[in-house]
């Protein structure tokens, strides 16, 4: 007897065929694999060269170098009231490797804060430079004297910033450039009257300031390393200079680091639901492909040895109106101007980029990588990566790297060929079945990123990509 069905108006009518709601019990589902959306590209883990690693910890050897750093200073705010960690001053060159807690925090008790408006002088060229400048929020430039006698901007800074440190440990010094404020700006003044008097009661930073005087006198070269004597051009028999090439007395280690978990599968899901897919490997796809997401993740992030943390502070510049201009762009090639392998930015950024060289009638061109084309920048590739993050400012960073070992550049480092493993660095060991009748599989993946020699990374940071 057939089945009466409603029609779209209400009405009944006889069904004269087999239904498809009913045909579906006995129809073969074509199911998928299980998908994830977390799934990225990971173009990183695809283009660092990789190291192997056997016995767990990279020992990075460098040239003896001279070059007592250039950090970033951090702040604290009460309402409108900003003061500098003290510890924090430890950052400047001047106060470097000093440790007397007490004499730091007068110099910091002495630090006058000021506001200055957009468009603001803070320095002036050519006067007496007697000052530490702090910047606590905001950006300036540093505004030199062309060849012809034009204005140009030397440098961009911005919070954490500072100038001038060598003003406090020189007579009668000029400023040799002028900063002007592009933003509302907060800086910390210690002026050189004060400086002297916190010098005058401390032995211990009388003692610290003769000794930064006296590596300050050593040779160095022009990456602030033990210079490496030589003779060239020369006529007759001259005495040749005699040298060697001095080595860092406490290099750098990194230790392999690890992203792992415990996946836990039933037996009875494992036994019976494996027809057409076995519900373990794709539990186990899935898993692997999560590690790897973090692995980059922490490439990128880690404060030990992420790529954005571990950036050489002279490597790491500002834009110079907020969005990412090819200007910009063409100053972070200087920064790595020695054979750059490729961009690395979150999709947005590279959006705004793309925003920006429109509204200049520029139009990048793309080039194929790994079969895929890519929006490049003087020929380097611009790699997408989310794991670069957004700040709620609406700012992000962006990378260029060399890479390789062959050319002192940025490396991945893994182990070598480790137990129960299913691909290079990354193993599933069993870990048998418990009372509940619940499998166990630890899954890892040991991992680290080094930075061979500075100039091999180079950052644009407090790029704005939310500016329309």
């Amino acid at each position: 007897m057939a089945t009466p069905v409603k029609t779209d108006d209400g009405h009944e009518k006889q069904q004269m065929s087999l239904g498809t709601d009913a045909a579906r019990q006995l129809a073969t589902t074509t199911k998928s694999a299980p998908q994830m959306q977390g799934i990225s590209s990971r173009w990183l883990l695809k283009l660092l060269p990789w190291v192997v690693v056997p016995g767990g910890t990279f020992r990075l050897n460098r040239r003896l170098s001279y070059d007592v750093g250039d950090g970033r200073v951090s702040f604290i705010s009460t309402g409108a009231k900003v003061q500098v960690i003290p510890q924090e001053l430890r950052e400047l060159p001047l106060f470097r490797g000093f440790e007397d807690d007490e004499a730091l925090a007068g110099l910091a008790a002495r630090f006058v804060q000021k506001e200055f408006k957009a468009g603001e002088v803070i320095t002036e060229a050519g006067k007496e430079a007697d000052a530490i400048y702090l910047i606590a929020h905001g950006k300036v430039n540093k505004i030199g004297t062309g060849k012809y006698g034009d204005q140009t901007v030397l440098e961009t800074l911005a919070d954490g910033d500072h100038y001038s440190y060598r003003a406090l440990l020189e007579t009668q010094d000029f400023w040799q450039f002028t900063a002007k404020a592009v933003t509302p700006v907060t800086v910390l003044i210690l002026p050189q009257s004060s400086f002297e008097a916190v010098v005058a009661l401390s032995p211990s930073l009388q003692t610290h300031l003769e000794e930064f005087k006296a590596l300050s006198k050593k040779k160095q070269d022009t990456s602030g390393q033990s210079p490496i004597e030589l003779a060239s051009g020369h006529k007759g028999e001259p005495i040749l200079p005699g040298t060697f090439v001095d080595y860092e007395t406490s290099p750098r280690e990194y230790e392999l680091s690890v992203a792992q978990t415990v996946l836990q599968i039933h037996t009875r899901v494992a036994d019976l639901f494996n027809d057409p897919m076995n519900q373990t490997e794709e539990q186990l796809r899935l898993t692997v492909e999560a590690l790897k997401e973090r692995k980059e993740h922490e490439l990128i992030n880690n404060r030990e040895f992420g790529l954005l943390h571990n950036a050489d502070l002279k490597q790491r510049i500002h834009t110079r109106s907020g969005p990412p201009t090819p200007d910009d762009m063409d100053e972070l090639l200087a920064t790595v101007w020695k054979d750059p392998s490729f961009f690395l930015a979150h999709p947005r950024t590279i959006a705004a980029f793309g925003q920006e060289c429109s509204r200049r009638g520029v139009y990048p061109t793309s080039i194929e990588m790994n079969g895929n084309m890519v929006p490049a920048w003087r020929g380097i590739p611009i790699m997408p990566c989310n794991k670069i993050p957004i700040s709620d400012s609406r700012t992000s960073s962006i990378m260029l790297m060399r890479t390789g070992a062959h050319n002192q550049g940025v490396i991945g480092l893994h182990p070598g060929k480790i137990p129960d493993e299913i691909e290079p660095s990354l193993n599933v060991r069993f870990m048998g079945i418990n009372e509940k009748a619940v499998m166990s599989y630890l899954v890892s993946t040991y991992f680290s990123a080094a930075v061979l020699i500075p100039d091999a990374l180079g950052i644009l940071e407090s790029v704005e990509i939310g500016r329309n």
